[in-house]
């Protein structure tokens, strides 16, 4: 239960990742002490938990350059997953839009060893969710390149469309798709690419951005600081107007005492649902103190939920999944 393979990478990893979204700092995922974010960092690898998932974009290069200052004298001790696209502007600390060039893609994964503090990435993901199948060839063959100059390990997209996963899927070093999916919001299509071609399926929104967590209720107001503020971007859609999404609180709701049973949080039993559902998931639940980090990891001591738990989940969300 506690360690799987990346996909067919044959990298060893915890069946548990830390997402390091909020290490970007204010307005990312309400942000994070970078000293607390280190630590967080420490209690994961103490716990057991080697799968650290950043992007260069977060805080602009910021949560990568505090992961690689966690992890000096560790590194050989962690696998670090980070991700490529977007530009952005130093002076004002805004995004200049996407590129793909083959060039760019090689500058911005030799800008992230540099913050990364190492010579190596273990997992090199494409991070423009809903780009098309036309053109999504070429930029798989650079992170071939990529692979065969020792830069990266293996490499992935994160994408929520089955066509765009298969076709990465096709190339040798592919090892794995990030895709969100959690208890409440399912996505089986990508999911089954991942079965087909021996995939990991990186869980982004494992907690549903903290709806899992059972800490807000319909009345919860988020400051506009908060990416799930007033100020939220369209693709927020567990929160709308700065409060929890009544659709999906709802559903997080009515799961409620199936996933604390056995003596689990709530979070801990989303987590548990995710393993039952495929032995592909590797979820990445972000933190922005020790204590989440601990209550995250501690998820592992309890293991998947039963078949009999997945049954009843499944009856009162009314819908149908195979478990694996």
């Amino acid at each position: 239960m506690d360690k799987r393979f990346l996909g067919r990478s044959g990298i060893e990893v915890s069946a548990l990742g830390v997402g390091c979204w909020a290490m970007g700092g204010r307005g990312w995922g309400g942000g994070a002490d970078d000293q607390e974010s280190i630590r967080g960092i420490h209690k994961a690898l103490d716990m057991g938990v080697n799968f650290f998932d950043t992007a260069d974009v977060y805080g602009f290069g910021h949560s990568e350059r505090v992961l690689g200052q966690a992890l000096v004298g560790r590194r050989d001790k962690a696998v670090i997953a980070t991700k490529f696209t977007w530009t952005w502007d130093e002076a004002t600390q805004t995004d200049t839009g996407p590129n793909i060039s083959p060039a760019y893609i090689r500058s911005a994964c030799e800008a992230s060893l540099r913050r990364l503090q190492t010579d190596y990435l273990d997992l090199y993901q494409f991070h423009w969710n809903d780009y098309g199948p036309d053109g999504a060839e070429n930029v798989r063959e650079v992170l071939e390149n990529l692979v065969r100059a020792g830069k990266i390990r293996s490499y992935g997209w994160s994408t929520d469309f089955a066509d765009r996963a298969r076709i990465f899927a096709a190339g040798k070093h592919c090892s794995a798709i990030q895709v969100e999916l959690n208890v409440i919001d399912d996505s089986p299509h990508v999911l089954a690419v991942c079965e087909e071609f021996d995939l990991a399926a990186i869980n982004r929104g494992p907690l549903a951005m903290g709806l899992l967590t059972g800490k807000y209720t319909p009345r919860h107001s988020l400051p506009e600081d908060d990416v799930r503020g007033p100020n939220a971007p369209d693709w927020m859609k567990y929160f709308k107007n700065g409060q929890p999404n009544p659709e999906w609180l709802d559903k997080a709701s009515a799961v409620g005492e199936v996933l604390r049973s056995n003596g689990r949080t709530l979070a801990q039993g989303a987590l548990a649902w995710l393993w039952a559902r495929s032995s592909k998931n590797l979820p990445i639940p972000g933190f922005r103190t020790v204590a989440q980090v601990e209550e995250n990891c501690g998820a592992l001591a309890f293991g998947a939920l039963n078949a009999d738990q997945m049954r009843q989940i499944e009856e009162i969300l009314q819908r149908s999944t195979t478990t694996a």
